[in-house]
């Protein structure tokens, strides 16, 4: 493909996502899988061109003083010192010819220092919540890849993974974690097809291992989603004990059996509902639907998918799981709340709420039991809870916060 063409194709992904109303990664597969007569390198630049773009979208957007896409492009042109009427000469597969105002627009330097919330390439409403500006950048940081183990030795499976010329090493908290720093391809990788390894962020690995899940436990993992922390603890339980994955979309908790069976994992059985008389569970994992905004690094763009009718909803939606996980919990159990969020009113707002309400609940201490479950140093200051960061843990943005039943 020609320069043009490219960008043409760049020009259409965006003026598509920028809508706002469907996930990028979706757009960009439906996109490139219409188009068969693309090649595999023009594949590759489209798509790191337009996550490119989503990762700097407000700069560009305060660079070209427009959210029009033709302006968004240009203005990233523009910035990457490149020939733009090369790009935009009116071919049959490039963008229209520059205009004489784009092209006069195009002489004109902005040199206007960004808002903090455009450094921060977050949304205003979002930047005041947060307010922390090296929090957001790391967020907006592909993330590596992570793998856990489903093996008994870490070591064995790196060397591995390094013989089929991958670069390797153990996570730094997680004692089930490999990390690369470079997509590894599935699909060509025999340590995955061999069910050795499993895609899951070292945050999430850890919430399992934090869960404390003994094979005498009734365990439930509530809301479970694509059911990594369930794998997890059924990894970590070798096998025994029983625990219910739970999740309230069929599809979704459906799309777990390929893992189970390709991971070799037995204890785990599918719920998409839970007796009214089930009330004597030991852990009760609570996955909490929430705003995600821990996972930008890997889905920037959902972040201008949010809003705070959408967070109103999940909060409502997160007490009322935390009710529910109280009720069905034995006295002496334990209920795990975990979020991917970074927001406080997702996380120790709700807990706090819900301590408010329910004085027969305590927090359990998570820097001791962080000691004996694992030899990391603790990396967080609180007691209560525990928050992961891509900026202080180099995990997704996590939550966790574990109580204990008393009566």
């Amino acid at each position: 493909m020609q320069n043009g063409a490219r960008y043409q194709a760049v020009l259409e992904l965006i003026s598509e996502i920028f809508k706002d109303s469907k996930p990028a990664d979706g757009i960009i597969d439906d996109y490139l899988k219409s188009r068969k007569y693309i090649g595999s390198k023009d594949r590759r630049f489209i798509s790191e061109t337009v996550w490119h773009i989503i990762r700097n979208r407000m700069k560009l957007e305060f660079d070209a003083q427009s959210k029009e896409y033709r302006k968004i492009l240009l203005a990233y042109l523009k910035s990457k010192g490149e020939d733009i009427d090369a790009v935009f000469d009116g071919g049959q597969y490039s963008p229209a010819a520059l205009s004489v105002e784009e092209k006069e627009w195009l002489k004109i330097d902005n040199e206007d220092v960004y808002p903090p919330h455009v450094e921060a390439e977050t949304p205003e409403w979002l930047y005041k919540k947060i307010q922390d500006v090296r929090l957001l950048k790391s967020l907006n940081v592909p993330a590596s890849a992570d793998f856990r183990i489903n093996v008994k030795s870490r070591e064995a499976v790196i060397d591995k993974l390094k013989a089929e010329g991958f670069s390797v090493y153990p996570t730094p908290y997680s004692p089930l974690g490999i990390r690369c720093d470079e997509r590894i391809p599935l699909g060509n990788c025999i340590a995955y097809k061999e069910g050795e390894i499993e895609v899951q962020d070292e945050a999430s690995q850890l919430a399992a291992v934090l869960a404390d899940v003994k094979p005498e436990h009734k365990i439930i993992d509530y809301c479970c989603g694509a059911g990594g922390k369930s794998l997890a603890m059924g990894y970590l339980l070798q096998n025994k004990g029983h625990i219910y994955a739970h999740d309230i979309e069929k599809k979704r908790l459906m799309a777990i059996k390929p893992r189970l069976e390709r991971l070799g994992i037995k204890n785990i059985e599918l719920l998409d509902f839970v007796a009214t008389s089930d009330k004597d569970f030991d852990r009760f994992v609570v996955d909490a639907p929430c705003s995600g905004t821990g996972t930008w690094r890997r889905s920037p763009d959902a972040k201008f998918r949010l809003n705070q009718n959408m967070v109103d909803k999940l909060n409502k939606i997160q007490f009322e799981l935390l009710g529910k996980a109280y009720e069905k919990t034995k006295i002496g159990g334990r209920i795990v709340y975990i979020t991917c969020s970074i927001l406080n009113e997702e996380n120790e707002e709700i807990i706090g709420a819900f301590l408010q309400s329910n004085p027969n609940v305590r927090l359990i201490n998570i820097k001791e039991l962080w000691e004996q479950k694992l030899e990391a140093p603790y990396p967080y200051h609180s007691e209560k809870y525990l928050r992961l960061s891509p900026l202080t843990t180099g995990t997704d943005g996590f939550f966790i916060a574990i109580l204990e039943k008393l009566v």
